[in-house]
């Protein structure tokens, strides 16, 4: 038999190739063991008790809830010492005549109820905020953890992408030996199996940048391993519009937020009414003469607020307070036409999703994985070439990754639609 180094070096090729897909085939099953499947629910109840955005939102509110107190407290009481008769060394054990005196500032009724009442609803929306920052939170949760799903999802995809070509390998080893294939269709085997084995390490990676994102939510390692998630939901999302609003209304932290802006701004203005009236300040004090009889006195003083030079400070802050109250009543308004603007948008793209997610499952991809069938079958008799079993190949696990990606956005939406109405669905 003459030599051909062009049938030396193929012969080379394939054993390399072999070699190689030997290799990844043992880490490709490594690869697949698994922790157990990652529940959503169990990482939902840990995000919201290791979070630090969590734990300073709590913070906040604690710091808010202590203010109403204070608010709603006297100021202090006022202690003071005079002294008289001075000698001329200014000697103050050679003072004849001294005051000491005891006063409190009273303000008038009803102020400090108001003060209070400004506060709590002040700690109120801090508790809000709290609500919101927690539905922000499982929403980016949900969404980091889909996207995980859908890194392990592409990445299982790919071996068994790899699995597969490596049987059309050996097809086409077999029918070159057999001299019923072409040296060129191993060949092509070859580089597309190259490829993807390139391509391992940058899912791989991106699998790995998910995890990251995820543990850091949790307040975790980001290399601290997670198993694969669930899969995303299937089904008609059956509810609409008329029933989301009524529900957003009565849970969504921001709407409920608006509200309380409102309340505390009327009781601001209220307040700012009430600085009208005078608050009373009473003192009792003790005269001590050295050389006479000691003797008690007691001094009741009001602030005057109405003068005609300080009315005009009062006013303004009356017209503040109710221009407050009007921006408030607006903003609520504002918050009610988004957020069913809001509801109406994520509604219709979770249901597009879904839409598309049928078409995929119910026609593209029977039909693609029907073309792969019918491209190998066609190859393996001689009436169709090598590149188009490929390509039919390759366009089934696009089809696949596109079904997985809708489901993932679908779920994504969801989330966010949850965040909006301010409970789960």
């Amino acid at each position: 038999m003459r030599w051909n180094p062009l049938r030396q070096c193929l012969t080379m090729a394939v054993a390399g190739v072999l070699c190689i897909g030997g290799l990844p085939g043992r880490a490709d099953a490594d690869e697949r063991v698994q922790p157990a499947t990652l529940g959503l629910s169990g990482l939902i109840q840990e995000v919201l008790a290791r979070n630090p955005e969590i734990q300073a939102a709590r913070q906040h509110v604690e710091a808010a809830t202590q203010r109403v107190p204070q608010a709603r407290s006297l100021d202090d009481p006022t202690l003071s010492v005079q002294l008289w008769n001075f000698p001329q060394t200014f000697n103050v054990t050679q003072t004849q005549n001294a005051i000491f005196g005891v006063s409190q500032t009273f303000p008038f009724p009803g102020k400090l109820a108001l003060k209070g009442e400004v506060a709590s609803r002040s700690a109120d929306m801090t508790e809000q905020a709290l609500r919101a920052k927690e539905r922000d939170l499982i929403a980016r949760l949900k969404q980091a953890y889909y996207d995980l799903f859908f890194a392990h999802k592409a990445l299982h995809i790919h071996h068994e992408q790899i699995d597969l070509l490596k049987q059309l390998f050996e097809i086409a080893t077999a029918k070159f030996r057999t001299g019923k294939g072409s040296q060129v269709d191993v060949l092509k085997a070859q580089v597309e199996l190259s490829t993807l084995y390139q391509q391992l390490p940058v899912l791989e990676q991106r699998r790995d940048s998910a995890q990251g994102g995820l543990n850091t939510l949790l307040d975790r390692d980001p290399r601290f391993p997670l198993g694969p998630p669930q899969e995303p939901r299937e089904g008609r999302f059956e509810k609409d519009l008329e029933d989301l609003y009524p529900m957003a209304v009565q849970a969504r932290p921001e709407l409920k937020a608006a509200e309380l802006s409102i309340q505390r701004n009327e009781q601001s203005r209220a307040l700012a009414q009430r600085q009208y009236y005078p608050d009373v300040s009473v003192a009792f004090q003790r005269f001590q003469n050295f050389n006479a009889n000691d003797g008690f006195g007691a001094v009741v003083s009001i602030n005057v607020p109405f003068a005609f030079w300080t009315k005009p400070k009062y006013d303004a802050r009356v017209r503040e307070a109710g221009a407050a109250v009007a921006a408030a009543r607006a903003d609520l308004h504002t918050a009610e036409n988004l957020t069913r603007f809001q509801i109406r948008d994520l509604l219709a793209k979770v249901r597009a999703s879904w839409e598309v997610a049928v078409l995929y499952r119910t026609t593209v991809l029977p039909q693609a994985e029907q073309g792969v069938e019918a491209a190998r079958a066609d190859y393996r008799t001689g009436r169709t070439s090598f590149l188009d079993l490929i390509d039919a190949d390759r366009a089934l696990r696009e089809f696949q990754l596109a079904y997985w990606r809708v489901l993932v956005d679908r779920e994504s939406r969801i989330a966010e639609l949850e965040q909006v109405v301010g409970t789960e669905l």
